[in-house]
């Protein structure tokens, strides 16, 4: 696959799976444990979009938008992400992943409110707040490394536009 990104990468994909296959053993464990939580897979991968949205993430980003589209999610879910606050589309339990999702990503910046909590416990049982806490550190650990390491999305060849 040709590199899509206007920067080219400071370590792709398969260089970064041969100098640490036990990261990547760890974190597909984490992402394993999650998908066999329950979790509804639209839900953890509507989350996985936004945290990558908002770190920047080109990688993940395409990675999870190509996932996605393979769900009974619906393409104005995706397309609205961005502004998921903002309309009506999304039943309470996404809104609340998604606010949920948000607060744990950006948090270095903002305190988690109590009453956000308290939002996301009156849609999630404990149990399942607690793969849905794992399933956002898990995409915040996966951006940091797929964007700092500046790795090429992976557009599907039928989207790739010549320049």
């Amino acid at each position: 696959m040709s590199n899509p990104s206007l920067h080219p990468p400071r370590m792709d994909w398969a260089p970064f799976e041969q100098a640490a296959p036990a990261v990547l053993a760890a974190l597909r464990a984490l992402g394993q444990a999650v998908d066999d939580s329950g979790l509804e897979k639209p839900l953890t991968e509507l989350i996985k979009v936004r945290a990558s949205q908002i770190n920047g993430c080109a990688f993940r980003l395409q990675y999870h938008l190509n996932l996605a589209r393979r769900l009974p999610l619906g393409q104005s879910k995706l397309d609205l992400l961005p502004v998921w606050h903002e309309v009506g589309i999304y039943s309470a339990r996404e809104r609340a992943a998604l606010a949920w999702t948000e607060a744990l990503t950006r948090m270095a910046q903002t305190a988690i409110p109590d009453a956000l909590h308290d939002a996301v416990r009156a849609e999630f049982s404990a149990a399942e707040l607690a793969f849905l806490t794992s399933a956002v550190a898990a995409i915040n650990a996966w951006n940091r490394i797929a964007g700092a390491l500046q790795f090429s999305p992976p557009i599907p060849k039928a989207q790739e536009v010549s320049a």
